[in-house]
């Protein structure tokens, strides 16, 4: 099995790294992507599903993405202790209706050895926000390093 590192146990820098890791690749849009960071046998609670193993995260992911239009998320660290990390996170998207929304979470994240993300638990909120309300502007991919994120924007 391949390692993911940084490994568990998390300092406050390398949870801080893994954090921007997990929003960088979720950035990237990319199911294919985003899968290699989790165990083959993850477990997720994500608003009312319960995708297990990647299977069921990349059919979940996919179809997050066909809904969610111009996806852009911003991940913060909240703790880590051992092999856990918690975040909060926002993300602002568009429906087909070209509706927009600012959807805002926290995760429970559990790491094996390898550093695969074995379990994950999100609870989301999502708000209706007009297209002057948001925040997130950078192009497709990775949030620009010069980008405010959570904090700096009082989200």
């Amino acid at each position: 099995m391949n390692n993911k590192p940084p490994l568990p146990p998390f300092t406050i820098e390398t949870a801080n790294l893994k954090v921007r890791m997990a929003e960088d690749a979720w950035n990237s849009r990319d199911p294919d992507r985003v899968v290699q960071v989790y165990s083959e046998d993850t477990q997720w609670r994500n608003r009312n599903e319960f995708p297990r193993g990647r299977d069921q995260v990349h059919a979940f992911l996919t179809r997050k993405w066909e809904k969610e239009l111009d996806y852009r998320l911003i991940k913060e660290l909240w703790a880590t202790a051992g092999n856990r990390i918690a975040v909060r996170f926002a993300y602002e998207w568009r429906n087909a209706n070209d509706e927009w929304f600012r959807s805002y979470g926290n995760e429970n994240w559990e790491f094996n050895e390898q550093g695969l993300m074995q379990r994950r638990f999100a609870s989301i909120n999502d708000l209706a926000i007009d297209p002057e309300q948001r925040l997130f502007h950078w192009p497709h991919g990775r949030r620009p390093d010069e980008h405010p994120g959570l904090s700096e924007l009082g989200l």
